[in-house]
Parts: structure tokens; sequence; C-alpha cells
């Protein structure tokens, strides 16, 4: 087990007057325990105690490659496992259990007699990988700057006649050969009026001359997402484009320049869109200016009007405001920023100036 993340769980617990908490989220119980497997219809469980009795259930069908540092408590397919899990609970004690947890197992674990109170506990999990530690920054780091190389890639493929749909089959190759993974979400590329669609999949569109290009890609490494947006256009834009471009450029920037420890997350999302409001774009921009990512490319937190949560150092999230003009084009501009001890870092480099972003066609 990873002490350090378990007894920041177990602090976060505290704070809620838990003693158990019992995790389910395969990606959750990876992070705490180095341990990964998805379980399918099967149940996998970590017990978190604050007497630290640990457990981790296990299947017989799960496959241990090295030891997990906890208690291990295996199960068949025909065993009561809601009742085994019983066995280890603190008597009279109130259970957490996490957001994921299916209900063909927590409906059999309250029914057991042996069973207390149960709450929503995925809040301390959730919470403690929303920061992350030096080593999943330096995993981020690198994800993002096989990200930059990527997106260095796609450009090149921007050109008259291609479709969305022959970029976006390129993409993993690419990946590959820069030493990922493999994808971290499917990818986005949206030409023209399909830039609108903030999660368009890529079809037969063929770029014309004039349209914005819109590609919203990731890719993981060593467990870790990465994720960024820019936005081309092929050819000389329109001065309206330009414009539309500019805004977001600045809602973008100035976002990012204000982050440091301490100030509420509703307070950059209000930066970035009190920017594109005042230039008349208010209803265009649709969405939050921000999520959180590390295992997963969306993770527990955003950047958002109503997310009053504090900065703190180790948080890694998106800023990624956009502008959507109905049957017409899209704008989206996104880097994943990390918050240190006195301000920010961006994790990508690649250059958004306008005029970078002008494809000779």
């Amino acid at each position: 087990m990873n002490i350090n993340r378990v007894t920041n769980v177990l602090k976060k617990m505290g704070a809620m007057d838990l003693k158990q908490l019992l995790i389910t989220d395969p990606m959750s119980i990876n992070y705490l325990t180095g341990y990964y497997t998805f379980p399918h219809e099967r149940f996998l469980g970590l017990l978190l105690r604050a007497d630290g009795n640990h457990v981790l259930f296990l299947n017989k069908l799960f496959f241990l490659t090295q030891d997990p540092g906890v208690e291990l408590s295996w199960h068949s397919d025909t065993d009561p496992v809601m009742d085994m899990v019983a066995e280890y609970l603190l008597p009279g004690e109130t259970l957490g259990v996490d957001k994921l947890m299916a209900a063909k197992f927590l409906v059999p674990l309250m029914d057991n007699e042996k069973t207390g109170k149960i709450v929503l506990g995925s809040i301390c999990v959730d919470e403690a990988r929303g920061a992350k530690d030096a080593e999943e920054i330096e995993k981020m780091r690198e994800a993002s700057r096989i990200n930059d190389l990527a997106m260095d890639r796609l450009k090149k493929l921007i050109r008259p006649g291609v479709t969305e749909i022959e970029i976006a089959d390129q993409l993993l190759d690419i990946y590959k050969e820069l030493g990922a993974d493999g994808h971290s979400f499917d990818p986005i590329v949206a030409f023209g009026p399909n830039g609108a669609d903030g999660h368009h999949s890529p079809d037969n569109t063929v770029l014309k001359e004039g349209d914005s290009i819109i590609f919203d890609v990731g890719c993981i490494k060593n467990g870790y997402c990465s994720d960024m947006t820019r936005t081309f256009f092929a050819g000389v834009p329109s001065e309206r484009d330009r414009q539309v471009y500019e805004t977001c450029l600045k809602a973008h920037k100035e976002a990012i320049a204000m982050i440091k420890p301490g100030i509420p997350l509703s307070s950059i999302d209000g930066t970035a869109r009190g920017i594109i409001t005042a230039a008349g774009y208010g209803k265009e921009f649709n969405h939050r200016l921000g999520h959180f990512i590390g295992q997963e490319v969306h993770e527990f937190g955003d950047v958002s009007s109503k997310n009053e949560r504090l900065t703190e150092p180790g948080m890694i999230f998106s800023i990624e405001p956009g502008i959507y003009l109905r049957d017409e084009m899209g704008v989206r501009i996104e880097n994943l920023v990390v918050v240190t001890e006195d301000g920010v870092e961006e994790l990508n480099h690649y250059t958004r100036e306008f005029e970078d972003m002008c494809v000779d066609f």
C-alpha cells in the first residue's frame, strides 16, 4: 500500500467521523495499493479501517503479480461475498461507501444484520486523488509532453480534401510512435460547423478552406492521462473568426494567470466567463471551464461557477474556454495546469498564438 496516500484518506475519514470506508472504484484501489484489475460483474473492494486493519476483497479469478501490502480476503463466484465483507466491519460503526458501489452489492450489505448505518464516503478518496503527489505530477508532465508532440504531428495532417476520420484514425499510431500507451479518450476532430458541437465524433466531413479545426486529444502514459485542445484554421480565417479566437485565448490566459493556492475554483471560471461574456459570446460558452484529471481523464472535481473549493498545491485540472457558434464554427483552447506552492505550472507548451494556428491551405 501507499502509506502516505492511505494516511491522507484516513485523515479525511476522521474529519467525517468515519472509522471505516469500503472502496470499490478500481482506480481508487489502484491509487492506494498499486493493484489494478477491472472486476466486470464481480466484486472488488478495499476496506479501510481507522485501526489500520485494512482488507482487500478479491475474487479467485483475479490475478496478483505483486503483494499489495494489505490483508487479502478471497472469494469465489458462489460465495456470499457481502456476508464475508460484513465479518470485517467494525460493530456499531457507520460505514462509508464510495459512489461506484453497485446496488447488487450494496443492498445485500445493507440487509446484513452486522452492518450499521451506511453513508456516502467517496469524498475522502476523491479529494485525496485531486491533489497529486510528486510522482503523479511527473507522470502527468510526461503524458502532456507526448501530447504536445502529437499535436504538432496532427497539424501536419491538415490538407485539402482530408476528412475528420482520416486524421483521427492516425492518432493512435502517432501516440504509440511517441511512446504513449494509448488514447486517454476518443479523439475529437471537428471541422467548421462541427466545431460547434463540443463532443463531436469524427466523421467523413471534408475540410474546406476557411474552416476552423478543433483537435481535442489525449494519451495515457504510465497510468496517467493527458488532455489538450487546439483550434487551427485552414487558410486565412475571417476577421470575425479571428476575434472569436482571440477572445477565447484571452480568457484562457487570464484564467491561468490568476491560479495560485487558496482561491475558489469558481473564481477561475468567473474570470474566463467574464471575458467571453463581455465580448458578447457568453451564451456560446456553454460548459464549465475545466475538469480534474489524473488516472482518469475526468476525475472528481471541476472548475465551474458552483465549485467553491479552494485550490491547493498538487491539484491538476484543465483550463478550456470555448465559444461555439451553431452551424458556423467553434473554438476551444485547453491546457492542463498544476497548482504549485506559490502559483501555477502549465503542463502543455504547444503554441496557441493565433498566427501559429493558421495553416497554409
